[in-house]
């Protein structure tokens, strides 16, 4: 994508995490009990290296609902621009594993989108106390 291009879409399109602080608002408005994983985004090399000495992770999910309904422990939501947002190899796979464990996990391109995932995984029935 050219420079020109990729300017003009940023003016457009808000960035992934603008998406999710709005999303974050709507949450604690909401009372969604919820934590960020700051796992993306650039770190100098130092501080990567001992962030992932630490365990961090890369392709964990942007966001966790740690709220039991229907069969499944709890919601992870990875964000992503409204366009042109790329799932990556290691959030695929991150996907599939949390999945696999029976935790809800799902993409979400954009607050309105994530916001709609969130309101479905919560009607699920809530499983017996």
């Amino acid at each position: 994508m050219s420079k020109v291009k990729s300017s003009r879409l940023s003016r457009v399109v808000p960035s992934e995490n603008d998406e999710q602080t709005k999303l974050a608002v709507w949450l604690t408005n909401k009372g969604i009990r919820f934590f960020a994983i700051p796992n993306g985004g650039y770190r100098k090399p130092m501080e990567a290296m001992r962030l992932k000495r630490e365990g961090v992770q890369s392709g964990v999910p942007d966001l966790c609902i740690p709220i039991p309904c229907g069969a499944y422990h709890g919601l992870y939501i990875e964000m992503k621009r409204t366009k042109n947002g790329r799932v990556s190899d290691n959030q695929l796979y991150w996907l599939e594993f949390l999945r696999s464990q029976m935790y809800y996990a799902e993409v979400a391109h954009g607050c309105e989108e994530a916001k709609d995932i969130v309101t479905h995984y919560l009607s699920l029935t809530k499983p017996e106390a």
